[in-house]
């Protein structure tokens, strides 16, 4: 199992940048690809971008490429997801999730607010 703790999240105007943390505990996160999806109000839980345990393959969800970056340090067992260019449409909370073994973990999400 691993635990999930996101931070960094906040109010930004239209343009700006944030970047959210997603700190784990436990063994398995050197080992587990680690992925960031978003939930807006009254919408369904969407994929945003993934990232291999070794950091040398990712993937982002068409809305955000160009404009968003994962990245990890698994010797610090941490994600990250940078964010640039944000748009109110960006308005979310942003979960960070692990797979270990098949199973998904999550954190509890942290709160990202674009204004325009």
């Amino acid at each position: 199992q691993v635990q999930l703790v996101e931070s960094g999240g906040g109010l930004v105007q239209a343009g700006g940048s944030l970047r959210l943390s997603c700190a784990a505990s436990g063994r398995a996160f050197s080992t587990s690809p680690m992925g960031w999806y978003r939930q807006a109000p009254g919408k369904e839980r969407e994929f945003v971008a993934t990232i291999s345990s070794s950091g040398s393959t990712k993937y982002y969800a068409d809305s955000v490429k160009g404009r968003f970056t994962i990245s990890r340090d698994n010797a610090k067992n941490t994600v990250y997801l940078q964010m640039s260019s944000l748009k109110p449409e960006d308005t979310a909370v942003y979960y960070c999730k692990a797979t270990v073994n098949g199973n998904s973990n999550w954190g509890q999400g942290t709160q990202v607010t674009v204004s325009s």
